[in-house]
C-alpha cells in the first residue's frame, strides 16, 4: 500500500511537474515554507522514488520531428511475469542494436482494444516512420501486425499538448478531493 503523502508533499510535486526549474527558494515562496524545509522534502521524495528525474518540455518539431506515433503491438506468448520479463531483456538488447530505439519514447506492455503493449516514438518523417515499422515488423516477440496512430506535429491546431503542467494542476485537484 501507498504511503501517505501530506498536503505540502503533494503541493511540492505539482509545482516541479509544472516548471522542475524552479529553485527550493523560489519554491518555499511559492509554498509558503522555508528554503530548507523544501530542500529537505525534495531529497525525501526523491529518496522515496516519488521523484525519478528533472526533465524538460521540448518542442519536438522544432527538434526536426514531424510526426509522434502510437503503435499498439501483441506480444507473443501473452503477458505473463516470466515471459514479460525475458521480452523487456530482448527488447533491451534489440535496442541496443538498432538505431529506431533512439526516438522510441514508451514501450510499456498493458491491455486494451486486443493489444497488448504500446510505443511511443518520434519520426522526422514518413520515411523514418516506415523504416521503423519495417523493424518492428521484424521483432520477434511482437506480432508483425502492429497499428498506429499518427499525430502530425506540424498541425497548427492543438487541442491539449502534452505538457505535465496539466497532470500538476490534477494532481493537486486531486488531492483537495481526497482531503478528509
Amino acid at each position: 500500500m501507498a504511503k501517505r503523502m501530506r498536503e505540502i508533499e503533494w503541493k511540492l510535486i505539482s509545482e516541479l511537474l509544472a516548471d522542475s526549474r524552479k529553485s527550493d527558494r523560489e519554491l518555499a515562496k511559492g509554498l509558503g515554507v522555508s528554503q530548507p524545509t523544501v530542500s529537505r522534502l525534495r531529497h525525501k521524495l526523491e529518496r522515496e522514488d516519488y521523484i525519478r528525474q528533472y526533465t524538460i518540455m521540448p518542442n519536438f518539431q522544432k527538434l526536426g520531428y514531424t510526426i509522434a506515433a502510437i503503435t499498439f503491438v501483441k506480444y507473443k506468448g501473452g503477458l505473463e511475469t516470466e515471459h514479460a520479463e525475458e521480452m523487456r531483456r530482448r527488447a533491451e538488447r534489440k535496442f541496443k542494436e538498432e538505431s529506431f530505439a533512439a526516438n522510441v519514447i514508451m514501450f510499456e506492455r498493458g491491455l486494451g482494444l486486443g493489444y497488448t503493449g504500446i510505443i511511443v516514438s518520434l519520426h522526422e518523417d514518413y520515411t523514418s516512420l516506415a523504416e521503423f515499422l519495417r523493424i518492428l515488423r521484424q521483432y520477434t516477440v511482437v506480432d508483425p501486425d502492429p497499428q498506429t496512430f499518427l499525430i502530425d506535429l506540424k498541425d497548427d491546431i492543438h487541442y491539449r499538448p502534452l505538457t505535465f503542467a496539466t497532470l500538476a494542476h490534477h494532481l493537486l485537484a486531486r488531492k483537495r478531493q481526497d482531503a478528509p
